[in-house]
């Protein structure tokens, strides 16, 4: 089982005022389900963060089964990087 949380604002809903999607929130229960979860997390913060191309993606692991992915300032546009917390 695979809960996830996306900090989504719904297309309709979006204004100047609402931030697009910043971040994703993921918890696994099975390490099967990690590699497909964490690329679809990437693949659709890669579409927002080349809309201004000013920062690339953080994937933490916060600890065992729980990631969050991130547009992060610190890292290069066009980049990924991966960080432990614990």
């Amino acid at each position: 089982m695979t809960t996830t949380t996306l900090e989504r604002v719904p297309a309709a809903a979006k204004t100047a005022e609402r931030p697009e999607l910043r971040s994703i929130s993921l918890e696994f229960s099975s390490a099967s389900e990690v590699h497909a979860g964490l690329e679809d997390a990437v693949a659709e913060l890669i579409e927002v963060a080349a809309k201004d191309a000013a920062c690339g993606i953080l994937v933490t692991r916060l600890h065992p089964g729980r990631y969050t992915v991130a547009l992060d300032e610190s890292v290069p546009f066009g980049e990924t990087y991966e960080s432990f917390a614990a």
